[in-house]
């Protein structure tokens, strides 16, 4: 209905035809399809996130082995709606706590690539089946990322002096009604969208264009099943850019619809929300050089595999 609506809007009463339509269409109906999508679904994690906090996960790590953080400290990244810079503060405070750097590079990796706006989006564009593979692949990536890491023990390579907390870390649980379950997940819910309303915007704004007047032999030719190396420019060309799963999102979506294959789509998408330079220039500050070139080199060839995988099996 909705689509019928939008389309009724431009082609009939504004009498808008040919590129500029379709640019000014395809911007309209996601703009507010994805604003929805990132509403409801954002409410539903936010309400159940109250369940449990950050102390909560950070205490429950303390002692366990590192693979068994390293897939809990990867889960907990689903349910943090955090950019690649954004995880950081974070990151520091799970090494602050004596946790392993392997299982926190776990959640670094799995925070901004696997969170509840990314799977929102992909739901909503994609379906359930892309959806779930995405996640698991990018669970994959998160928990064998950070165990590869942690096994080469790069701790000497922590350059900020953090001071290790006094004593355990307490298991605190929260205990709140209903109401201010909804309450809470309301107000984290319009703080969210206040942050990334705008990145949706100008993804779709930059979608639009390229749906309305770049053609579809374009894309194929350079990103299409015939070039070999496509997964892996699309992953290079990735990392310098920064933006959330919100941004880049709308781009997946008009670039899987020109002829890009689905699985190169993703890796872009993985490589611009996982990995970038404004993250790496955050991270020198605390990371050695060869700390951060391991982590960008492990997480890069993990998705570029994953992005030739998702071709194969898509």
């Amino acid at each position: 209905m909705w689509k019928e609506s939008v389309d009724y809007l431009i082609y009939d009463l504004l009498k808008l035809e040919g590129h500029l339509g379709e640019a000014i269409n395809f911007f309209i109906y996601d703009t507010f399809k994805i604003w929805f999508l990132l509403i409801t679904i954002i409410f539903a994690v936010s309400y159940l996130r109250t369940h449990f906090n950050t102390e909560y996960v950070r205490a429950h790590l303390q002692g366990k082995s590192q693979l068994y953080g390293n897939v809990l400290a990867a889960l907990f990244g689903i349910i943090t709606p955090f950019c690649s810079c954004s995880a950081i503060p974070l990151f520091l405070g799970f090494i602050q706590a004596r946790i392993p750097i392997g299982v926190t590079f776990s959640f670094l990796i799995s925070s901004p690539m696997n969170n509840e706006i990314a799977i929102a989006l992909l739901f909503g564009l994609f379906g359930w089946k892309v959806t779930a593979i995405y996640i698991g692949f990018g669970l994959l990536v998160a928990i064998v990322g950070g165990y590869i890491i942690g096994r080469l023990n790069m701790e000497k390579y922590v350059l900020m002096d953090v001071k290790p907390m006094q004593g355990e870390l307490e298991e605190v649980k929260i205990t709140l009604s209903m109401k201010e379950r909804a309450k809470e997940a309301y107000t984290y819910t319009r703080e969210i969208f206040k942050d990334i309303y705008i990145y949706v915007i100008i993804g779709v704004g930059i979608g639009a264009v390229i749906h309305g007047y770049i053609p579809a032999d374009f894309i194929a030719k350079y990103a299409g099943a015939e070039n070999p190396f496509a997964v892996l420019v699309a992953v290079i060309m990735g990392i310098p850019m920064y933006s959330n799963a919100a941004g880049v999102m709308p781009l997946v979506e008009v670039l899987t619809g020109k002829g890009m294959l689905l699985g190169t789509a993703l890796s872009f998408m993985m490589a611009v929300t996982a990995l970038s330079l404004p993250e790496a220039m955050i991270l020198k500050k605390i990371l050695h050089i060869r700390l951060i070139a391991t982590f960008f080199g492990i997480v890069g060839l993990g998705i570029i595999a994953i992005g030739y995988l998702f071709n194969f099996i898509l």
